[in-house]
């Protein structure tokens, strides 16, 4: 990545592509080819999980509605919490997502853009999540020497998406593959709901497994690695979340109570997602000769995900990075990044518009 222009100022990020609305603001200063600075100045999230909890999953209509009542509220906190700053650039996630959240995020930011008469740049989601990598702990950015590092394989795995990409530099990518069905992050939540677990099924996942005590346990489950050693790089964890109903459904309701079993099932499903995510995302940097591994979303929150993907990435002596993990669940610190790394490069803009199945490539 060549930066273009020596620069100083704030840039707001706003992100609403599924039930969180964020705001966010960095203040960063570029001198030649390197950021001199960065730093988080605030990162503002109200979360829906609560009200979607009921329905299992995410409903548009209500995720809309409280974006509308909650935007103007968040930005006013995200402002208070940075000093009140004067914004530079705004930045806006565009798409992937949902249309009717999307559309909230879009509109509010062309109306705040115009406001203060200040650019506005789309962000693509789905790179904003690869990016957030480049903030490290402390909200400083830590990756300042860009000429090792490509190309790099990026897994993004969320709750909506499951994507393994090629990236030859900042803006240049080529999709390897993708679920087919059931995103990793959707089936956590569909496993989760089958053990009655509740919402979101990621975090509840983990920490059920991370009970998990295999010389306590006296049950034996062995799940599907769906597609581990098919040629390509595509995903499927429809049928993953199949073999937990099918095996939850042959036990005894009194065994299915049991605190062992639960812990059982969910450290075996969690293992099964790792080891498919792994083995695919070793595979594609072998045959890219790829020199690091991106991953992003909100599943890279998961610590098992992230202590595996490590160790491996060590041993075969690769650069592994991942975000803190409050920078993998949705945010728009990574929004407003992604904004300003685009803005350096003098991109022009078509129209903006939310695009619900907007592709990173």
């Amino acid at each position: 990545m060549v930066f273009s222009k020596n620069v100083k100022m704030n840039i707001l990020g706003i992100e609403t592509s599924c039930d969180d609305t964020c705001v966010g603001i960095i203040k960063v200063e570029n001198q030649k080819s390197r950021i001199k600075s960065f730093n988080v100045l605030s990162n503002i999230i109200s979360s829906q999980v609560k009200l979607h909890a009921k329905y299992g999953g995410v409903y548009p209509s209500l995720a809309k509605r409280e974006h509308q009542r909650n935007l103007p509220i968040v930005l006013k906190k995200a402002l208070k919490k940075a000093g009140n700053p004067k914004i530079d650039l705004l930045a806006v996630t565009s798409g992937p997502g949902l249309e009717p959240c999307l559309w909230v995020g879009v509109n509010f930011a062309k109306d705040l853009a115009k406001k203060l008469k200040i650019r506005l740049v789309p962000v693509n989601h789905i790179e904003a999540h690869i990016l957030a990598n480049f903030v490290g702990g402390n909200s400083k950015f830590q990756i300042t020497n860009y000429k090792n590092l490509f190309p790099a394989i990026c897994l993004v795995v969320s709750g909506g998406h499951t994507q393994l990409i090629l990236m030859k530099d900042i803006g240049k990518y080529k999709i390897l593959g993708e679920t087919r069905d059931d995103a990793a992050g959707e089936c956590f939540d569909k496993v989760a709901r089958i053990l009655g677990l509740g919402y979101p099924g990621g975090p509840v996942i983990a920490a059920e497994a991370a009970k998990f005590e295999i010389r306590n346990s006296k049950f034996e489950i062995s799940l599907p690695r769906p597609m581990i050693y098919q040629k390509n790089y595509d995903f499927s964890f429809s049928g993953l979340k199949t073999a937990v109903l099918y095996d939850y459904k042959s036990r005894s309701p009194k065994v299915r109570r049991l605190k062992k079993y639960i812990r059982t099932i969910a450290a075996e499903t969690q293992q099964a997602v790792i080891d498919v995510l792994i083995y695919k995302t070793l595979k594609a940097i072998k045959n890219y000769q790829a020199k690091t591994i991106f991953l992003g979303g909100g599943v890279a929150a998961n610590e098992e995900l992230r202590k595996q993907f490590k160790t491996r990435s060590s041993n075969s002596k690769i650069s592994f990075f991942v975000p803190p993990k409050k920078f993998c669940t949705d945010n728009a610190v990574m929004i407003a990044l992604t904004g300003y790394l685009h803005w350096l490069k003098k991109k022009k803009w078509p129209k903006i518009k939310a695009e619900a199945n907007l592709r990173i490539s």
